[in-house]
């Protein structure tokens, strides 16, 4: 039987979409996931996002499989992709819409705009070592400016989970980052149980970041919204940022706002259609 699916896109961080409202299983396999993301054999992306029905109240249900077949427990791109892919299903693409929609990461909330761009409530971030998790420090510290041995070097490391878990670095020059040479290491640390994400950040001035991200399941990637969201908390964290700035990753800029009053964290940036097709 051939199976529908929309490519969509948000900043180079690219999902194919696959409507899965009438079941609240995947249709696919993390096997069939792979090799639907392979880029030279199947369709190509990051990863398969599916459209599930609501649960406890919320509007669909969000899982997705990375293209190494793991799955994460949310992908912040990843929700902006779906929440235009789930109002071009419903028709009403151009509207202003709102969407409650759970994930593995509790419940997300993502605005469309009329402008074309996709404001997310990314919730509040946890930031002891067990909610990371990581073993770099004791269980209910705080995980800021901790020297981690990676390659050789020692890393000053800030962890934030966003629901899943970031790794941050503060850097002189993000295009001296040897990525795809140390970002695996970062990934599989034995500090990080449930692996991380690694995000590499250059600060431009107090509210512009320069961002390269290594994205655990996923490897380097052009866009990364949960770990954008993550620098910002740890730029916070460390004195290097404002709580509001744009963050500049390879595909494009987010904007992030973390909210002093309520602690949540804001996302906006886009998510774009790339093309439909049947598997």
């Amino acid at each position: 039987m051939a199976i529908e699916f929309s490519k969509y896109h948000g900043l180079g961080n690219d999902f194919i979409l696959i409507d899965n409202r009438t079941s609240s299983q995947p249709m696919l396999t993390p096997e069939v996931a792979v090799e639907w993301c392979d880029r030279h054999f199947g369709i190509g992306a990051d990863g398969v996002i599916f459209a599930l029905p609501g649960q406890e109240g919320t509007d669909y249900t969000m899982r997705i499989f990375n293209s190494d077949g793991s799955e994460p427990e949310m992908c912040g791109n990843g929700i902006r992709c779906l929440a235009k892919f789930i109002a071009d299903l419903e028709g009403c693409a151009t509207e202003s819409r709102r969407y409650r929609i759970h994930t593995l990461a509790g419940v997300i909330t993502p605005q469309l705009r009329p402008d074309g761009q996709v404001t997310v409530d990314m919730g509040v971030p946890r930031l002891l070592a067990q909610e990371i998790p990581t073993t770099l420090t004791a269980a209910s510290e705080k995980v800021i400016n901790q020297a981690l041995e990676v390659a050789g070097k020692s890393w000053d490391v800030t962890c934030v989970s966003m629901g899943n878990p970031h790794c941050i670095t503060f850097v002189e020059d993000v295009a001296a980052i040897p990525l795809a040479e140390i970002g695996p290491k970062f990934e599989h640390h034995s500090v990080f149980p449930q692996r991380t994400n690694t995000e590499f950040i250059q600060v431009v001035s107090r509210n512009y970041l320069k961002m390269l991200v290594w994205e655990r399941g996923a490897g380097a990637t052009l866009a990364c919204g949960t770990g954008a969201c993550a620098a910002l908390v740890a730029g916070v964290l460390t004195g290097n940022c404002d709580r509001q700035a744009t963050v500049e990753l390879p595909g494009g800029p987010l904007e992030i706002q973390w909210s002093e009053v309520e602690q949540r964290v804001y996302m906006t940036g886009p998510a774009v259609k790339v093309f439909t097709g049947k598997v």
